[in-house]
């Protein structure tokens, strides 16, 4: 019997203007967790779409083989009946709804007209303890961190038999904590004899649970790599991705810090719908002009609550503490306040809450300014294009014209347009919550770069991120934050990721105490 479980031969997919992919040949062994890297927009998550039956077949040419069968999927349905369950980027559970109702939706259990509760929350009692979840079947989605909710989702492939769990950015939204548990449970699967694909940004994960990579550029294969020891070069995998070699990740610049440009002192906010829960603790925190300031700490550590809290208030309750920017205090009531006075916040959520997927690129440019393309409450709109023009051609962002929906731009482009949103406000002071997630190491650079020429303006930049090696290659001075409140603060020449840990763990075990 051959150990190639999956081959998919000369996949060929072209969407309107586009093609997506061309003459991608794919080979994935049986037993082993199998990597596939390359930049947003280079084609993984359309070949993947592809093999589980969500792009059906006729809609793309080239041949899927699954255990040495000709497969021709024509929805999602069709590839879980053989095995393969895919688990997308963004997680496909309902808040309202318990983990046991979750993981059957769809897949139910008992009779045609009559589901069986008992044999519901029982299974999904067995299912949870493959991935190590110690909760109640009837814990709702919404009150798991996002960790967990990870591992619902990899308990609910599970309980569909599945022989190949595709999963697509699975650690995006997780801390490096979380992450490395969700990584030992591949590779515990693994173990098990489960086969994996893994789409990911993050190479030092590809590494640590990947035996074979594939690379793909610009819809093409350009090679598959060999990682039985699990220590391959990452500059290697970067090479094959961006067509050049990248030695830096971090792009260099000049520190030149000038006079504080933005602080707060005691900050303290409440839960919106919890009164007496305290999310932001008195937190004293400063920016000088020419500086970017990272925020280090796990997820609920209360870090966007605190960034949503100072752009007008838009998070929280009862806020209170003192706010100054240039030296002078400000109180910013809503988010025109605060706009008003130079801030900005580029939101960790992009396709939530930073932008709207349907309207097209020109549109969503100018919506946190609008006052600066019209004249009298009307839009000008020959306006609104060509400055949308020059933000595309200013940030290198790919797409065929600035009439293109957002939704239809990879991942990376649609941060730089969320990120050019932001800028067109010419903002003083700029928040940055997770300004990389999801997207890949050349979009990362650029999007450094922007920070950078930024500081060089003068302008202060705030950057929460979760990738402690982001935050020492970005940042000047990084505070740990834990359970709402600034545990430490460390100038970039004393930080590592061993010592802003020790701030989180040392909290966590006094409360433990």
């Amino acid at each position: 019997m051959t150990n190639i479980v999956l081959e998919m031969t000369n996949i060929t997919k072209e969407f309107p203007g586009v093609k997506a992919l061309d003459q991608v040949n794919l080979q994935v062994k049986r037993g082993e967790i199998h990597a596939i890297c390359g930049e947003n927009g280079a084609g993984k998550s359309t070949l993947m779409n592809i093999l589980t039956g969500t792009y059906p077949y006729g809609s793309y040419s080239g041949e899927i083989r699954y255990s040495g069968e000709l497969c021709k999927f024509n929805k999602i349905e069709d590839s879980e009946s053989c095995g393969i369950v895919i688990i997308h980027q963004e997680l496909a559970l309902i808040p309202h709804m318990d983990i046991a109702e979750n993981m059957f939706l769809g897949n139910e259990q008992g009779t045609k007209y009559n589901i069986d509760w008992r044999k519901t929350h029982r299974r999904a009692v067995e299912q949870m303890k493959l991935v190590d979840l110690h909760e109640s079947p009837y814990t709702l989605v919404k009150d798991l961190g996002v960790g967990k909710q990870q591992l619902v989702e990899i308990a609910k492939a599970l309980s569909k038999n599945v022989e190949l769990l595709v999963l697509d950015e699975p650690t995006a939204s997780l801390n490096e904590m979380d992450s490395k548990k969700l990584l030992d449970l591949l590779l515990s699967l693994k173990a098990q004899g489960l086969t994996s694909i893994i789409i990911s940004h993050k190479l030092n994960e590809i590494a640590y649970v990947a035996d074979s990579i594939t690379v793909i550029r610009d819809g093409k294969t350009i090679e598959t790599l060999p990682n039985a020891d699990h220590n391959i070069d990452e500059n290697r995998i970067i090479r094959g991705m961006v067509g050049r070699e990248l030695s830096d990740r971090y792009p260099k610049r000049k520190h030149s810090l000038g006079e504080v440009g933005f602080e707060l002192k005691d900050w303290t906010v409440y839960h919106p719908n919890r009164a007496n829960k305290k999310v932001v603790d008195g937190v004293n925190l400063k920016i000088h002009k020419g500086e970017i300031v990272g925020i280090a700490g796990l997820i609920g550590a209360g870090r966007t609550e605190l960034a949503m809290s100072i752009f007008g208030r838009s998070y929280g309750s009862h806020i209170r503490g003192q706010l100054y920017i240039n030296g002078q205090e400000k109180e910013l009531k809503s988010v025109r306040c605060a706009i008003a006075a130079g801030l900005a916040y580029v939101t960790e959520d992009r396709k939530g809450n930073g932008l709207i997927l349907s309207n097209p690129i020109y549109i969503n440019h100018s919506l946190a300014n609008l006052d600066r393309v019209s004249k009298r409450g009307v839009i000008n709109r020959q306006q609104e294009r060509s400055v949308a023009k020059e933000m595309v051609d200013r940030l290198h962002v790919k797409c065929r014209y600035i009439y293109q929906k957002v939704g239809n731009l990879s991942g990376g482009n649609q941060q730089k347009i969320l990120l050019g949103k932001w800028i067109f406000t010419d903002p003083d002071i700029l928040i940055l919550d997770e300004p990389t997630r999801g997207i890949d190491v050349g979009a990362k650079y650029e999007i450094y770069e922007i920070a950078n020429a930024l500081v060089s303006e003068g302008k202060c930049v705030l950057m929460i991120s979760s990738e402690m090696s982001e935050l020492l290659g970005m940042c000047d001075r990084i505070y740990v934050m834990n359970e709402g409140k600034i545990k430490g603060e460390l100038p970039i020449e004393e930080a590592s990721q061993e010592k802003i840990m020790s701030y989180i763990v040392k909290d966590v075990r006094k409360e433990d105490a």
